[in-house]
């Protein structure tokens, strides 16, 4: 099931397999969802007082239909210095989501992230106004 956050200025996809039929109703993907986005907002770049999901960092995230989940997201820099400790640090965020299965966290640089993918929310926080 592929679904696009409803907030059209939030960059992350929620998705299961593409094309895939899915057992989840609408309510329950939304659900699962909002409980997705909240803990990916507990996770902050150490070096910037805003969190990851405003900031863009997260590409996609694709939730099987048992609810095991696999997150694609990129870093400010590859040469960030919390780049071993990032996917760590979402999965375990991720991983006290009532109902999650397993939690996998892909990193990626492709596309290379820009200040364009943060939030307004992120760029008021910024002063990137």
């Amino acid at each position: 099931m592929n679904v696009q956050p409803i907030k059209s200025e939030l960059k992350a996809d929620v998705a299961a397999g593409a094309g895939a039929e899915t057992k989840l109703t609408p309510a329950e993907l939304e659900a699962f969802t909002e409980k997705l986005v909240k803990a990916l907002k507990t996770v902050y770049d150490p070096e910037i007082p805003v969190d990851i999901y405003e900031l863009g960092l997260i590409y996609k995230v694709d939730v099987a239909d048992n609810y095991d989940t696999i997150v694609d997201m990129t870093l400010t820099a590859p040469g960030c210095p919390v780049a071993g400790e990032m996917p760590r640090m979402v999965q375990q965020a991720l991983g006290g989501v009532e109902g999650i299965g397993t939690v996998t966290v892909n990193m990626t640089f492709d596309p290379p992230w820009t200040p364009e993918r943060m939030s307004e929310e992120a760029k008021l926080e910024l002063n990137m106004y």
